[in-house]
């Protein structure tokens, strides 16, 4: 009845009245649908009324059908240029500058490509799933850990190539590879200045500072890393499977569970038994000899691993109580059986500079170290693992089944991703990196706020990259 009104009243409006008023011809037509009248209108731009610009918004619905894709989003430091957003640091007309972004922001050049990222000191690599083989990076550049990046400068004189040191978006990285077309990248990691790549036919690629030997090759006196071109291919027996880079040195595990290592030792971080540098990588003994390990973790200079039978190792610094558990020193040049049995089987490891964590197979997250740890700000160190409430990480009544299922750490700050999808930080909120849009420290997990399901999660100094599967 009140549709049949509204026609009728529609109906009284004159034509010059009704095209001011709406700036459009509407032409009605009725049809019967389930025995109920429906109205459809269809649009007929005249030729003296001018279109709608371009640029306005467009507001599109989910549907059941509606496909999922894998969209990066970044926040954290951004003057490094690690976000890859130019706008943040050449903004157009009227914009000024960004410093930092403290709440997500979506990568558009690779909203539908994702497939691995890793977060360097004031640098991101990542990796496209449609470009095979293609690694892109953006960020810091000194010492050519995303590859040498050139760009033209045309002047009076001429055209000059000049070496970027900085690269505020994401560029492609040109790895030497033999089948460019099928071989995959598989992971990416990154340190204080190298970067470590691992591709599924043709091994492990390094770039970037060699001064102690951290990309396994030998290191040469007085080399100039800026604007270099070398690329290593890094040679280890047995087939590499998962990489990690600290501050400058390398860890590679295996297929068979074997743990090589390359780099600075000063710390023991290397783990061959010696504080000295290695260029070769090499194999670790010590409490891991005979164990099957299935991940390894590092950031700066101390070292975890996890076996497949759910045991804990640690070696390198333990200035911050890391290693308390098993020695005094400040430094275990040997992987050491970390004695955590309380913790039951442990599936995975993050450390941080000063902080460790550790998530076993019921889901549950136990943290120590020294730093902000997560259970508030009485609790700044402890040398043993002491666990995270799991109501912390969205566990409740209503949702009883959620655990966390993968950790990672930054310099002095945590990550946790949920089985539901969801993106807790906390810890150290240096220049916003912990996403939750503000510059305070967080003493608790707080969930970042993320349109999407969280897929996997990367920690950097000061900066997070994410790897979602996007509502839109």
């Amino acid at each position: 009845m009140l549709l049949l009104q509204g026609i009728q009243n529609l109906g009284r409006v004159t034509a010059p009245t009704f095209k001011k008023q709406l700036g459009r011809n509407f032409v009605f037509q009725w049809r019967d649908v389930h025995s109920s009248c429906a109205l459809t209108a269809k649009l007929k731009d005249p030729p003296s009324v001018k279109k709608p610009p371009d640029d306005l918004p467009v507001f599109q619905y989910i549907g059941k059908q509606t496909k999922r894709v894998s969209k990066i989003f970044v926040w954290g430091n951004a003057v490094t240029g690690a976000l890859g957003v130019p706008d943040f640091l050449d903004p157009p007309p009227r914009k000024r500058a960004r410093k930092h972004q403290s709440v997500p922001y979506c990568l558009q050049d690779f909203s539908q490509d994702a497939r691995t990222v890793s977060c360097g000191y004031g640098f991101t690599v990542l990796t496209s799933s449609k470009e095979k083989g293609k690694v892109w990076g953006t960020g810091v550049n000194t010492d050519s850990q995303l590859g040498l990046q050139k760009t033209v400068k045309t002047t009076h004189k001429g055209a000059n190539a000049i070496v970027l040191d900085y690269l505020i978006a994401p560029a492609p990285v040109d790895l030497p590879l033999t089948n460019p077309q099928e071989t995959q990248v598989l992971q990416v990691a990154c340190g204080r200045a190298h970067s470590l790549i691992l591709t599924d036919r043709e091994g492990v690629f390094s770039l970037g500072n060699n001064a102690y030997g951290q990309c396994g090759r030998a290191v040469v006196e007085n080399e100039e890393y800026r604007g270099s071109s070398q690329i290593n291919r890094v040679k280890i027996d047995g087939k590499v499977k998962q990489l990690a880079a600290g501050l400058d040195h390398s860890l590679f595990l295996t297929e068979d569970g074997e743990v090589y290592s390359c780099g600075w030792g000063a710390d023991g971080q290397t783990g061959l038994g010696h504080y000295k540098s290695e260029h070769r990588p090499t194999k670790l003994r010590g409490d891991i000899d005979g164990e099957k390990i299935t991940q390894v973790a590092t950031f700066a200079d101390c070292c975890l691993a996890v076996s497949e039978k759910g045991d804990l190792f640690g070696w390198g610094n333990s200035e911050y109580n890391q290693l308390a558990s098993v020695t005094e020193t400040t430094q275990v040049n040997v992987p050491r059986l970390l004695p955590f049995d309380y913790i039951g089987k442990a599936v995975q490891v993050a450390v941080g500079g000063t902080i460790c964590a550790v998530l076993n197979d019921q889901g549950q997250v136990y943290v120590w170290g020294y730093g902000i740890l997560g259970k508030g700000p009485k609790l700044e160190e402890t040398p043993i693992p002491e666990l995270l409430p799991e109501v912390l990480f969205g566990r409740n009544d209503f949702s009883p089944d959620v655990t966390v299922k993968e950790i990672k750490a930054g310099l002095n700050c945590f990550a946790a991703v949920t089985t539901g999808g969801d993106l807790y930080t906390w810890g150290v909120n240096k220049h916003g990196c912990l996403g939750l849009g503000h510059v305070k420290d967080q003493y608790f997990p707080w969930k970042v706020s993320l349109p999407g399901d969280v897929v996997s999660v990367e920690c950097g100094v000061d900066h997070m990259v994410a790897v979602i599967k996007s509502l839109l």
